[in-house]
């Protein structure tokens, strides 16, 4: 049976009158505050043992502010955060970012800094407590716990009780990176894709054998370039047979209190062109059905999510037979995105079909093109052939220039 959770040291109101006093024991000084709590009227007290007068006087010191903005100096990150209540999470969406920084809060940062006073947390400490969590968290899971720490900080220098908030730097570190390790192949998004259409095809086939919407969600996600939310937002009326587009403009998912349907993430909605292999897909899936009926449900008319396909078909097993181990659901958004960048769709047009709010995000799923590269080295070979051993290329292969003196015509 665990111990009872002891109660957090009292705190002195806002604007109390405290009185203060010591008294020599033979193990040290006690310092006594007493105050008169103006709701219950009843009379708080709070001691702490300390070696000398000067320590006495710093603990009155702290009490002292305490009462001026109502928070203890002393007080532990984990009490600090109960007492404060959700004002840490102002402006967040309450049924998604919200959710994944309170669980980082509580599943991460309080177990690693949970027991220190927020004072005493330095950036040093949070460093040392992010590189532990890189051996075992992905970078997601990591920002989520980091971007909650740092809202709770803010909230402490806002009380006073710190003056420079140390985790703030800390959300733009470069998580699982180093500087030797900066921009390598495994760091793009093109690393976690299928490589091409016979093995998304052959892991949709695979997907059926579960259920056939298993396989529609693999093939959607990809050949879409989409996310396994928004698979699930869409409804039969966003496929434009007419202009041949699936219009995004939606996400359904598991959220605290049931099931969450709003805009993407980007928050706007994007066109999608239909892609040849897709077809049949949509086809089957639009067909004698309500413009407003969703597009895709699982094997029992309920939602399919990321977490319902992988348990389903066994996702780590069945990728791993696959050759492609790393594979992840997510993964199936790259796999479209480095397709369409491979054929040569425009950056902006890319940027447009992704919903990409910064240029340089789409820019991760651009290929190192080879062939411009070999082209870019065919016409400097040419020029080279050109350059005699006595100097640069003859003046036949240069432009010439003219020496003529032209009146300029209006």
């Amino acid at each position: 049976m665990s111990e009872p959770t002891p109660e957090p040291p009292p705190i002195p109101p806002v604007g109390v009158k405290l009185s203060t006093d010591t008294e020599e024991r033979s193990y040290g000084i006690r310092a006594r505050v007493r105050w008169t709590d103006p709701v219950s009227k009843k009379r708080m007290i709070r001691t702490s043992i300390v070696p000398d007068e000067a320590a006495a006087e710093s603990f009155f010191n702290q009490l002292r502010k305490a009462s001026v903005n109502g928070v203890d100096p002393e007080m532990k990150l984990s009490d600090y955060v109960t007492s404060i209540g959700p004002r840490w999470m102002r402006g967040l969406d309450p049924t998604s970012t919200a959710d994944n920084y309170h669980a980082g809060l509580r599943l991460r940062v309080l177990p690693a800094l949970g027991h220190l006073t927020v004072a005493s947390i330095t950036a040093g400490q949070i460093d040392r407590t992010i590189d532990d969590w890189e051996t075992r968290y992905s970078a997601s899971v990591i920002k989520n716990s980091i971007a909650p720490l740092v809202r709770v900080l803010d909230e402490a220098v806002r009380d006073d009780l710190i003056g420079v908030n140390p985790a703030k730097n800390r959300s733009r570190r470069s998580l699982h990176k180093n500087a030797l390790q900066l921009n390598t192949a495994n760091d793009s998004p093109r690393a976690h894709a299928i490589p091409d259409l016979p093995t998304l095809l052959k892991l949709a086939a695979d997907c059926a054998a579960v259920h056939q919407c298993y396989s529609d969600h693999i093939m959607l996600c990809a050949l879409l370039a989409a996310r396994g939310s928004e698979i699930a937002g869409l409804r039969v009326g966003d496929v434009d047979w007419k202009n041949r587009i699936v219009t995004i403009e939606r996400q359904t998912y598991p959220g605290a209190g049931g099931l969450v349907t709003k805009q993407t993430k980007g928050r706007e909605s994007r066109p999608v062109p239909i892609l040849q292999p897709l077809e049949e897909v949509l086809r089957r899936l639009i067909d004698r059905r309500e413009p407003d009926a969703p597009l895709l449900r699982g094997p029992r008319g309920g939602v399919l999510t990321t977490a319902t396909v992988r348990d389903a078909t066994h996702w780590d097993t069945l990728v791993t037979e696959l050759g492609l181990p790393n594979l992840t659901r997510h993964g199936l958004r790259h796999t479209g995105a480095t397709w369409i960048a491979d054929a040569g769709v425009p950056l902006h047009v890319l940027q447009k079909i992704l919903g990409h709010k910064s240029l340089e995000t789409t820019r991760q799923y651009l290929h190192p093109d080879h062939r411009q590269l070999a082209s870019a080295a065919k016409q400097a070979n040419a020029f080279l052939a050109n350059w005699s051993p006595s100097g640069p290329p003859s003046s036949q292969n240069r432009p010439r220039k003219s020496h003529r003196h032209e009146s300029p015509t209006f």
